[in-house]
């Protein structure tokens, strides 16, 4: 895999409940919403289980994910061809954090903070 060991670590406040957020994680036809700039491919489930696999897009690059561990309150990705790594996300009442590490010429950490922000305003616009 070409590109940088990189790793990013963020948690933020979100004007949520856990299920909320959970539901915006775990909920393809969710998480579209707010991931606008990620493209899945079709097929997806109603939502996300241990074992399941599914390939997304950013731009040209694919990114391929293994669903690893889905919790009440944690979802566990293993990442591989875009980003050879794993993405963990966390999250309970009023907030949401997400670990990335992983060899990749993607910017991980500018990825992760524009996720989290549109996480947060796809929640605040609910209201």
């Amino acid at each position: 895999m070409l590109g940088n060991f990189q790793k990013s670590q963020l948690r933020i406040e979100i004007e949520a409940s856990a299920i909320a957020i959970r539901n915006s994680i775990l909920r393809p036809a969710e998480l579209e919403k707010w991931l606008p700039h990620s493209r899945f491919a079709s097929g997806m489930p109603e939502e996300l289980k241990s074992g399941f696999e599914f390939v997304s897009r950013t731009g040209l690059i694919a990114i391929h994910h293994h669903v690893d561990v889905v919790g009440s309150d944690c979802l566990r990705l293993i990442l591989s061809q875009g980003i050879d790594g794993f993405h963990e996300w966390y999250w309970g009442d009023g907030w949401v954090q997400s670990h990335i590490e992983g060899v990749t010429l993607l910017p991980l950490s500018l990825g992760q903070t524009l996720s989290l922000l549109s996480l947060r305003q796809f929640l605040g616009g609910r209201g």
